[in-house]
């Protein structure tokens, strides 16, 4: 269960670290207010999972889910850049949580 609640944390955290950007600098009510759920919602789910999954690993995971998933929508949604450089940056991060997986 402690692996599910990781996930679902590192799935919260993609949702408000995109929710920031429609925040617009917290000027705009409602992505705000879903963007701060988001948070609250990640962070609780990363406490529960940190009570049986190691803190290094945990958090690493947590931040590697949320990397992944901000820079994934970014190109999608913001049509940030999809260099060769990035997407490989970005498959070393994958690769990176896998191993953290299959090492704990």
């Amino acid at each position: 269960m402690a692996w599910i609640y990781l996930l679902v944390a590192g799935l919260f955290e993609v949702v408000w670290a995109i929710g920031l950007k429609y925040t617009e600098g917290w000027t705009r009510l409602w992505p705000s207010v879903g963007t701060l759920a988001a948070m609250v919602v990640s962070f609780w789910c990363l406490s529960q999972s940190l009570k049986s999954i190691p803190i290094g690993t945990g958090y690493a995971i947590w931040t590697g889910i949320g990397a992944v998933g901000a820079a994934a929508l970014g190109i999608v949604l913001f049509g940030d850049s999809a260099s060769w450089p990035r997407l490989l940056c970005i498959g070393l991060i994958v690769a990176g949580v896998i191993g953290l997986k299959i090492v704990s």
